[in-house]
């Protein structure tokens, strides 16, 4: 038996063959809008503000959410091995792969019967649609050398992960339309049933085109014994002979710890740009740049790392040209561009006599006196979720004061089942959002502290806020009370010129494609025609290293916007490389098992990395050293990768499958 054999490539037609490498990336495709509507961009917000409701505070509903991220990541961790290995032995990964998509998208559509305060509901919904997405994933990822042959693979795993941009990106864009559109309850529930059937439907192809793969057939001690058995006895093996898979272990610890980085810097960037004062335009803008952008990178990453590939040359100038060109725009048009166009840190406010400046004031400070009709309740006589004083009033007719030097205030109250609505005014006039005057609707089921609300003037100045209560005027309002605990001014918001700042990267792409079409080959021929996976994996993270120094550097709307672009740059490649590099070292006969190891892997990565950056956050104070601290993530990871003998590792799996060979004929299956 050969390794095709062993595969499923042998007698498999070129026409047959491309079907099937389709249906196996598009499940990407399928199963990317669960990363970016439920992990991503919807769940968490709704979690946090409906769903978590009745948890105190939106601090208490963000550690609660944290905790049921890591009881899927460890339930994932214990089963992803066992499962694998099972897999192997009784010819089943697409058995286990169709019914965890069936467990996925059933726990992500019972999301859609999340209501208000429903936060256990929420998590034990979310857990059984995130066990169903990361271990389907182990089988998906364990089909790939099944699928596509040995010189194939990176083109297939880059073009799976180009696939899955799209797909995440275009249902997340048609939920974000729904969500504006049906309003943010009715939105985000209908998104969560969109994501299931989207999921179920796309994972057709995979689930029809492909066939199960064949049994690696069981050693002499595991006979007579069951599956689960055979499997815990084979993992207890793998564990003893992991000396000869030594270059496998060296790339899995590598990986390890550059993937903590790259998952930290995803985890981590739009924090941090909020931390920065950076917009939700440049936020959520920032994230599907990333989300597109990325597309072609991650199909140009798997090319140039093939031996047959006539471009290569050209492939890897452009992305030279974008780690060298990107950072330098980006920090010179932070110089020399105006700062209403390049978006820098304005000046900050100031006090200036009774109009105070940047700074927070809790109730009962100089600046922030509570009137005659409120109560100031110290933190003794609330729960445990509540931080600073509150100060509380039952006058339907009472008013809240509050002079500062500024532009943007956020308001720090309490909600709960006997609050009112409260009009806001500045200067006299009714503050207006979305083209009537702001109501803060206090009313909710349960009491609530840390609830925060934005106010804006308009422009920076010299402003009176006052917060008038309306229980007397509004019928509605399910209370009389109103809970004011503290305000913040907050500093000046950064303007930029998003035309220019993108117009600018569009012509430094333009020049790129000449750049890399005229002078690539002469100048990169000999460096492309010796590049490897491997050595574009350290391309790859060398980037991510200029990216996180920067990140600690930058200070301006265009160098987040051009750092977004230099994240969409690598994030697709070095993760489809370094699936692809994995499965190259790893036995075929044994996918489901060693990618069990490799998503055990990635999930451990998604816990330390993030603890790390927490603890450098906690020591400085600040997020700025913590991005520093993340590039030596990157520098490890190069160091370690470096020693990563790759032939060997395949020479090594090589083996490995004539032992399975021998054995699958001697168990007759």
């Amino acid at each position: 038996m050969t390794k095709a054999d062993i595969a499923g490539h042998s007698g498999v037609d070129e026409r047959e063959y491309i079907r099937r490498i389709r249906a196996w990336t598009m499940y990407d495709w399928a199963n990317s809008a669960f990363a970016t509507t439920i992990l991503a961009a919807v769940l968490p917000v709704y979690y946090s503000q409906v769903a978590g409701s009745t948890l105190g505070s939106p601090a208490r509903a963000t550690f609660v959410w944290t905790i049921t991220l890591s009881v899927s990541l460890v339930i994932v961790g214990v089963l992803s091995p066992i499962l694998g290995t099972i897999s192997d032995i009784m010819r089943g990964k697409k058995r286990f792969l169709s019914i965890f998509i069936g467990l996925g998208t059933v726990g992500t559509g019972l999301l859609v019967l999340v209501g208000s305060g429903d936060w256990i509901l929420a998590s034990i919904f979310f857990v059984v649609g995130r066990v169903g997405f990361a271990a389907a994933n182990v089988f998906y990822d364990a089909l790939l050398p099944h699928v596509a042959r040995e010189e194939d693979q990176d083109r297939v795993s880059s073009r799976g992960y180009a696939i899955g941009y799209v797909g995440g990106g275009v249902l997340l864009a048609i939920n974000v339309v729904m969500i504006f559109a049906l309003g943010s309850n009715l939105g985000t529930r209908l998104s969560f049933i969109s994501v299931a059937v989207w999921w179920a439907l796309f994972s057709i192809p995979i689930l029809r085109r492909i066939p199960e793969p064949p049994a690696a057939g069981r050693d002499k001690d595991s006979a007579g014994l069951s599956s689960f058995s055979a499997s815990v006895r084979r993992l207890r093996k793998t564990f003893k002979n992991l000396k000869k898979f030594r270059q496998l272990g060296r790339f899995l610890v590598a990986y390890l710890i550059y993937t903590d980085g790259i998952g930290t810097i995803i985890g981590v960037a739009a924090i941090y740009g909020a931390e920065l004062g950076f917009g939700a335009l440049e936020l959520i803008g920032a994230i599907l740049l990333v989300q597109f952008v990325g597309i072609p990178f991650t199909i140009i990453f798997g090319r140039m790392s093939s031996s047959k590939e006539r471009w290569k040359a050209f492939y890897l100038a452009f992305v030279i040209w974008n780690l060298v060109a990107v950072p330098v725009a980006g920090i010179t048009g932070r110089m020399v561009l105006a700062d209403d166009v390049s978006g820098v840190t304005r000046p900050e406010f100031v006090t200036e006599g009774e109009f105070v400046g940047e700074e927070v004031y809790p109730v009962g400070s100089a600046f922030l006196e509570p009137l005659s009709s409120f109560d100031v309740i110290r933190d003794s006589a609330l729960p445990s979720a509540a931080r600073g004083d509150y100060a509380y009033t039952d006058d339907p007719n009472s008013v809240y004061s509050f002079r500062y030097n500024g532009q943007i205030v956020e308001l720090t109250y309490s909600d709960g089942p006997d609050r009112s609505n409260w009009e806001v005014f500045i200067d006299g006039a009714a503050v207006m959002e979305g083209g009537s005057s702001l109501v803060i609707e206090a009313y909710n089921k349960a009491e609530r502290f840390e609830t925060t609300v934005l106010i804006d003037a308009g422009f920076p100045g010299r402003h009176t806020l006052e917060i008038r209560n309306t229980a007397d005027a509004d019928k509605n309002s399910s209370g009389t009370v109103m809970s004011v605990g503290e305000i913040e001014v907050l500093p000046a918001p950064r303007e930029s010129s998003l035309p220019t700042v993108l117009g600018i990267l569009v012509i430094i792409q333009l020049v790129g494609l000449v750049f890399a079409a005229v002078i690539g080959r002469p100048l990169f021929g000999r460096f492309a025609a010796a590049l490897t996976t491997k050595r574009s994996i350290t391309l790859a993270l060398v980037v991510y290293f200029v990216i996180a120094i920067w990140g600690f550097l930058l200070d301006a709307v265009i160098e987040f916007w051009y750092l977004a672009w230099l994240v969409a740059v690598v994030q697709g490649g070095s993760q489809a490389l370094s699936r692809s590099l994995y499965a190259g070292m790893s036995p075929t006969s044994e996918s489901g098992e060693f990618f069990g190891f490799f998503s055990v892997t990635s999930k451990f990565s998604a816990i330390l990395g993030p603890l790390v950056f927490a603890a450098a956050v906690a020591l400085f104070g600040s997020s700025r050293p913590a991005v520093l601290v993340v590039s030596f993530f990157f520098l490890a990871g190069i160091v370690l990768l470096r020693r990563v003998d790759v032939e060997e590792g395949r020479r090594v799996a090589r083996e490995a499958d004539l032992e399975a060979a021998e054995a699958h004929l001697l168990d007759g299956s």
